[in-house]
């Protein structure tokens, strides 16, 4: 079975957010937009939650953090243990202000690597992967609403396209997919 996708074209980020308030408020579900940059409020409006990429940046950090403490750890104290600037050698805890600044810098440097990759993963982004954008003019200068009619029962294809058609567009396409 084939669905029908309209896909709405703006030139402002203000209009789509207007039009996408209105189409909202008659019922009809945005599946995505499409832009050049993010464009800030427009989530709430179609109901995107929010993501879970904190808890993961916190993940990652925590794993920063235990891998830093426990390589200072064997390095500094198990394997090689080392006299620099009089400090004791035979104890991590008595040592632990001097691990300070490595630990933290090494618990930023896991977060953001972890946090680009899953966010490159999450998003297919990664160089070899094919890309879901229908326009590339999206990552110039205009801006896109996608509808899939299937997701939108209450409404034929025609009326969508009508109620669409009133909120500024600039382009307008029915695709099959």
């Amino acid at each position: 079975m084939s669905d029908k996708v309209i896909f709405a074209t703006y030139t402002d980020e203000e209009v789509l957010k207007d039009g996408a308030k209105k189409l909202v408020s008659k019922g009809i579900k945005i599946n995505e937009v499409f832009s050049p940059f993010p464009i800030h409020g427009i989530d709430p409006i179609i109901g995107i939650k929010n993501t879970r990429l904190g808890i993961m940046a916190f993940l990652y950090g925590l794993t920063g953090l235990t891998l830093a403490t426990v390589g200072m750890r064997f390095m500094m104290i198990v394997d090689w243990p080392m006299n620099i600037g009089g400090k004791p050698n035979f104890s991590y805890l008595e040592n632990i202000l001097s691990f300070i600044p490595i630990t933290f810098e090494f618990t930023v440097l896991c977060a953001a690597h972890g946090m680009a990759i899953t966010y490159l993963l999450r998003n297919k982004t990664l160089p070899g992967m094919p890309a879901q954008n229908p326009y590339p003019s999206t990552t110039d200068d205009r801006f896109v609403i996608e509808i899939r009619v299937s997701e939108n029962g209450n409404y034929t294809s025609e009326d969508i396209q009508n109620l669409v058609k009133e909120t500024g567009i600039e382009g307008f396409e029915e695709k099959e997919c």
